[in-house]
């Protein structure tokens, strides 16, 4: 027996890094002393822990063995001893890099009939084991002909797929009508990045009892250890995994009986060597399998497998895959603790609107794994209109019982609303008469999108060769000082990405019919997004984003939930309330009559609820009485049409601050801008109006200084209104650019007042303006926006802006 010795300074091959989910296996490679070489689409967040990169499309074959070759020419101290993946999506793949190579692994010829469902299920059959009555579904019309000797409940699932997409129960012809069309509609690789291997269908008879997991490690055609976790009750008819339990509940002779068929399965289907996550049924007829998976287990696998036993299975994989021999592994006749774990799942598509973990969870000993892949304001599509969850978490016990009651202790520390979508959503509905009918309207995220897949592998010294469009508002010179301004960004944008050397297309969308049919005829590659009206109206502004995600048009800036949540200043108020962001005491109203909190104190800030622009804004804003207060509400409410924001006026210096990105490590923090209002003069109030911003006067006739960078502050206040404003940004989930507006009191204390998720940009705006104390000339700061946004893109999934921030 080699003992760790013999893998530190071994070259092994991963496969696909995986998601920053799979972070801890590259951790474990590390410490075992291995040289990683990576084969990878492109370098991610696993960087520090990869040796080499072998970069390339992974689903040419051809390609990847010429990149490989390629390598080993270039590299020859570099010597791979093994290969091993432990992403479902590159099974098919390792097993003919193995074949290709001569390395140790699963044939090529086994790995295509066990990731294939049918091709299973039919082997399974030919050679006398256990197995539903199945059939493949290739068009509606088979199911009006299913074989006779076929009999419902049934179960239609994609062929290639994994982590239980798409895998639905029918009772019913007319459920699996539905239920077939919706996926065949939707089904996407995008979704369930498995799917890429092919989209086939397979319906299979109900298979009634107790569904298990069962790790092995197998070396030589030998199980040199296994483990048996029982699966907590799925939610029917989709089979989405609710948590399980290590070690099994069931008798020992029921154990003993997955293990007799596993073995036998393996031996007859000719799998030699792996570490196997197989899952099967524990039926009252006697085990049936439902499938093997030639790699570790995901999610919680690793840490059952090694918190119960104290077999590690990634350090076997790669002896395995190194051909150094593993003894059996005897597992100790009572488990070192009893395992058990739980989903957050909600029982409906929503939003997520709160989320709290008790900081007492930290301090429980039982513990062994949280994670949380939501933050509030995240949408959370479960089936049928995605497959996600909230999250998972793994506790321990010296009995299973304790551990049980520790699952109870450790869950009450976890709470989460998420908010139903209405019935009006443009996301989903409430009502349906199936569980499909409506689940059409998130389609899209399902969709996979070519053109934004081209956009993401671009490569820095391509970026000239793109193809800009900017989005924008025109209109004539007399429309008013607004509007110019409107119109001016977008032609000033145009003017400067043209003389850097882009190739640039303009898109009125004032005329909104002539944009869209544009958009969708054209190659643009990325759109800069400043748009802000749609129908000659800000409150549609949101939409111009929407309608380049139906596109599948990349583009710069926030996406529309981002922005139609800041134009509603009262929703935004209270996510920063929630969140403990500071700002104005405030209340709101949507009629003259409604009750205004008593307790806030004058004078009073009047602002409508849902404009940008500061339309609405004047020096009557602020109000002193009761009086003024009512007069006031009158204009916001009744005149202007929109719901009132009421704030406690706060006398001080307003700052801008400027911040670039989207993610933890791409935030940059521009310059601030100060506005000191001390020398206005005495009847007006200290604040800027609409007046101010669009009228004839500058801002400086008005008696206002604008610093930048501010003049005489102390590090304490700029670090506060840096980590507020970062705070903010994030919270609001910006992209890109924004501008976060704080007010300061005579105490040094902030107040929030609002996020501008995509503000105006023109040459001589605050942000250009700031950006260029940074040293980036106007175009060079455009070109820095288009950059991050290329980022933002190319390191996550399509629509990943739309549905998730995953760790």
């Amino acid at each position: 027996m080699k003992n760790i010795g013999s893998i530190q300074g071994k070259t092994i091959l991963l496969v696909n890094t995986g998601s920053i989910k799979k972070r801890f296996i590259l951790q474990k490679l590390k410490k075992l002393g291995l040289t990683i070489v990576c084969l990878n689409k492109e370098k991610n967040w696993a960087q520090p822990y990869i040796d080499h990169w072998v970069l390339t499309e992974k689903n040419s074959y051809t390609e990847v063995t010429n990149a490989l070759k390629t390598f080993m020419a270039e590299q020859p101290e570099v010597h791979i001893d093994g290969v091993l993946t432990f992403w479902e999506d590159d099974v098919l793949l390792t097993s003919r890099i193995a074949d290709r190579f001569n390395l140790i692994g699963v044939p090529y010829a086994v790995s295509k009939k066990v990731r294939n469902k049918f091709l299973f299920r039919e082997f399974c059959k030919e050679f006398g084991l256990p197995t539903p009555k199945h059939t493949l579904i290739k068009s509606a019309n088979d199911i009006n002909n299913l074989p006779e000797d076929i009999h419902f409940p049934l179960v239609i699932k994609p062929v290639f797929g994994a982590s239980s997409a798409y895998v639905v129960k029918v009772e019913n012809k007319e459920e699996m009508t539905n239920t077939y069309n919706y996926i065949r509609k939707h089904m996407s690789a995008n979704v369930e990045s498995a799917l890429a291997d092919g989209l086939d269908i397979l319906a299979e008879e109900y298979i009634p009892g107790d569904e298990v997991d069962v790790d092995i490690v197998l070396q030589n055609g030998k199980i040199k250890f296994y483990s048996i976790s029982d699966n907590y009750q799925t939610k029917e008819p989709f089979f989405i995994e609710t948590g399980q339990a290590t070690p099994s509940a069931l008798s020992q002779k029921n154990q003993n009986d997955l293990i007799s068929l596993a073995e036998e399965l393996l031996e007859k289907i000719g799998i030699q060597n792996g570490i196997i996550h197989f899952e099967a049924k524990s039926s009252p007829t006697g085990p049936v399998p439902i499938e093997i998976n030639l790699r570790m287990g995901g999610d919680e696998v690793y840490a059952f497998v090694k918190g119960a036993w104290g077999a590690d299975l990634i350090e076997n994989a790669v002896k395995i895959a190194l051909g150094i021999y593993i003894p059996i592994i005897e597992k100790p006749e009572m488990p070192k603790k009893y395992m058990v774990s739980a989903s957050f799942l909600p029982d409906y598509s929503g939003i997520l609107s709160r989320l709290e973990v008790k900081e007492e969870l930290k301090t429980y000993k039982f513990l062994e794994e949280l994670h949380i892949y939501k933050k509030v304001a995240d949408a959370i599509l479960v089936p049928p209109e995605g497959y996600e969850y909230l999250g998972w978490i793994t506790v321990s016990g010296y009995s299973m019982l304790d551990a049980q009651d520790n699952l109870k202790q450790a869950l009450r520390c976890v709470e989460y609303d998420v908010a139903r979508f209405a019935s009006e959503s443009s996301i989903g509905k409430t009502l349906r008469k199936n569980s499909f009918s409506h689940a059409s309207l998130t389609s899209s995220i399902l969709i996979h999108a070519a053109k934004i897949e081209k956009f993401r592998r671009i490569q820095p010294e391509d970026m000239l060769k793109l193809h800009i469009g900017i989005a924008c508002n025109l209109y004539d010179e007399n429309d008013g000082v607004v509007e110019n301004e409107l119109s001016t960004v977008g032609k000033n944008i145009q003017g400067a990405l043209s003389q850097k050397g882009y190739k640039t297309t303009f898109f009125n969308f004032n005329d909104i019919e002539k944009a869209f049919k544009e958009l969708a005829a054209s190659d643009v590659d990325l759109v800069v997004n400043v748009c802000e009206r749609i129908n000659n109206s800000s409150l549609l502004e949101p939409h111009a984003a929407s309608m380049f995600d139906i596109l599948q048009i990349p583009y710069t800036g926030s996406n529309p939930s981002t922005l139609s949540l800041c134009i509603d200043k009262i929703r935004v108020k209270k996510l920063l309330a929630y969140n403990k962001i500071p700002t104005p005491r405030w209340d709101y109203a949507y009629t003259v009559d409604d009750d205004i909190d008593e307790n806030l104190r004058y004078p009073l800030i009047v602002k409508p609820a849902n404009t940008d622009n500061s339309i609405g804004i004047s020096n009557d804003s602020v109000v002193t009485d009761q009086e003024g207060l009512k007069a006031q509400l009158k204009k916001i409410i009744i005149d202007l049409g929109s719901p009132a924001l009421i704030e406690e006026y706060i006398e001080g210096d307003e700052y801008d601050v400027s911040i670039l990105g989207s993610e933890d490590d791409d935030l940059v923090v521009l310059p601030l801008s100060r506005s000191i209002f001390k020398n206005m003069s005495g009847g007006d109030w200290h604040i800027y109006t609409n007046e101010m911003k669009f009228g004839q006067k500058k801002i400086e006739d008005y008696g206002i200084v604008v610093q930048r960078p501010p003049k005489n502050i102390s590090k304490r206040l700029e670090s506060l209104l840096t980590e507020i404003a970062l705070d903010t940004y994030n919270i609001l989930d910006c992209h890109d650019y924004g501008r976060v507006e704080i007010r300061v009191d005579e105490y040094d204390n902030p107040y929030v007042l609002e996020l501008n998720p995509n503000p105006s940009i023109n040459v001589h705006d605050c942000i250009p303006s700031v950006a260029k104390l940074s040293g980036l000339e106007y175009a060079d700061f455009l070109e820095k926006v288009i950059t991050m946004a290329i980022n933002r893109y190319r390191n996550h999934p399509p629509y990943h802006h739309l549905i998730s921030n995953p760790m």
